[in-house]
């Protein structure tokens, strides 16, 4: 069934409010229509700012393990085995939350499955600090992981259908950005406090605001018109556009899209692979694949030794350097998304991280034979730190970004669980196997990585629609067109 021609709600009534206040002379009237933008901009922002913290939290369990390395084992007498089990226990935990994530936003929505993430992660912490032996923290570190794999999916997820669709792109990107915040932050005070301290502060601290926040937002509107709550959906819909707007005509293209997708039988995995859905699915584990293939959590997690092999006698302020480059980078693609488009943003991304690896790469080419020996360091630095600012500001927030917006919502949990476990399992095997490919050929590790670079760019050229400027019904109908 064919989903008739939805209105452009979003750029006309409010659009055109907004440009009106370009005019020299602005009447009464005018000055009302800009208080009702700024109020629904208002609820928009300050429900990403809350859903947003669930990805600080993210950022802070990734990052918790790197400066409180030494403390921890010290304390509690931990082998490098046990400590290295505490760290990947949360890639575990992950995986396991990404598979559910779907299932467990499906039921109880958007804002229970960010509350009952945020549970698991309280949990986990408290475990954490009050551990005396190896079993008590890595149970909370696996907990912890749970809380993050559901957050990885469902904090973008609830932002773009939350958002209008001009301003959707640089609010999904938030997402990123607070990962990238979050872990750094984490690492900066790890090195003040102890670790049970960070715990405490950094680990619980976003959780609270996030439980104490979620009293105070409205629930997905596309999640109440699924769920059949059509009261609670036009409350919501109101409260983030203003209640003096009119939500009318974007009420029924919501409600027109899920009408249509309700006489289709219940999503099941095998859907997932029919002709209707199979392009969005390629798209969106493809993107995942690649976001992960191009080496990110390898050359994150192993920055420093990265550095020292190149020739410095230290990795310190290699590391200091990425941490200067993430953030203003990272907030600079929030900026650009919006403007340049998901497709142009993610291309010159990924052919920046292509330019970074073959730089490292020959950096290791070079001193294996002994050429330009004095040159080596400066080119790894140089391409590393290429290459960290080029993920930041595409590969890393855009194919979160897509990946909220190319799902049908009556597939949207199902479909989403695949690709967050597909993202989990990718950084898991990356970062594996990154010390042993090193060992086998260091110039040859950053040399695959570039190539799967060259591939993201050939993908998305051939595969990935644009998003930008299109609600969330409109991108459906386009794939659909395209399949």
């Amino acid at each position: 069934m064919a989903i008739r021609e939805i209105k452009d709600v979003e750029r006309g009534d409010i659009a055109n409010k907004v440009e009106d206040l370009g005019k020299p002379f602005l009447t009464d009237q005018d000055d009302e229509k800009e208080s009702e933008v700024n109020e629904s901009y208002l609820m928009v922002i300050f429900s990403t700012f809350v859903a947003v913290c669930g990805s600080f939290e993210f950022g802070s369990c990734v990052g918790y393990s790197a400066p409180t390395q030494s403390s921890i084992r010290q304390d509690l007498n931990l082998s490098l085995a046990e400590f290295s089990m505490f760290g990947s226990i949360l890639t575990i935990g992950a995986m396991i939350g990404a598979v559910m994530s779907g299932k467990v936003s499906d039921f109880s929505g958007r804002k229970g499955a960010m509350r009952t993430s945020a549970c698991f992660c309280i949990t986990g912490w408290v475990a954490v600090f009050f551990s005396k032996g190896a079993l008590l923290l890595d149970v909370g570190r696996f907990f912890t992981g749970y809380g993050i794999g559901v957050f990885s999916y469902v904090v973008p997820v609830y932002i773009a259908e939350i958002s209008p669709k001009h301003l959707r792109g640089g609010l999904t990107t938030l997402n990123q950005l607070m990962i990238v915040i979050g872990s750094s932050v984490s690492f900066l005070i790890g090195s003040l406090i102890s670790w049970k301290t960070l715990a405490l502060t950094e680990g619980l601290a976003p959780c609270i605001v996030l439980l104490f926040g979620l009293c105070f937002i409205p629930e997905s509107p596309r999640w109440l018109a699924k769920a059949g709550r059509e009261k609670e959906f036009r409350i919501a819909l109101e409260k983030l556009r203003g209640k003096d707007t009119d939500i009318t005509n974007e009420a029924e293209g919501i409600q027109g899209s899920i009408q249509a997708l309700e006489i289709l039988p219940k999503a099941i995995i095998q859907d997932l692979v029919s002709k209707k859905y199979g392009r969005s699915v390629i798209i969106g584990v493809s993107l995942m694949v690649f976001q992960q293939f191009v080496g990110i959590n390898g050359i994150g997690f192993y920055a420093s030794e990265t550095f020292v092999k190149a020739g410095f006698s230290s990795g310190k302020l290699g590391t200091i350097a990425i941490a200067c480059v993430q953030v203003p980078i990272t907030v600079l693609g929030t900026i650009l998304i919006d403007k340049t488009g998901r497709r142009p943003l993610i291309m010159i991304s990924a052919g920046g991280i292509f330019l970074g690896c073959i730089l490292t790469g020959t950096s290791f080419f070079l001193k294996g034979q002994s050429l330009l020996l004095e040159w080596v360091p400066m080119l790894a630095v140089g391409g590393v730190l290429i290459y960290v600012a080029a993920f930041s500001i595409g590969m890393g927030p855009v194919p979160w970004v897509i990946m909220s917006e190319i799902f049908p919502i009556n597939v949207k949990g199902i479909a989403g669980s695949l690709v967050v476990l597909v993202n989990w399992s990718g950084a898991w095997a990356v970062s594996y196997t990154f010390n042993f490919l090193m060992s086998w050929s260091s110039p040859g590790t950053f040399y695959i990585y570039s190539a799967f670079a060259a591939m993201t760019i050939i993908f998305v050229a051939k595969m990935v629609p644009e998003t930008k400027g299109k609600t969330l019904e409109e991108i459906q109908a386009c794939i659909r067109r395209e399949t």
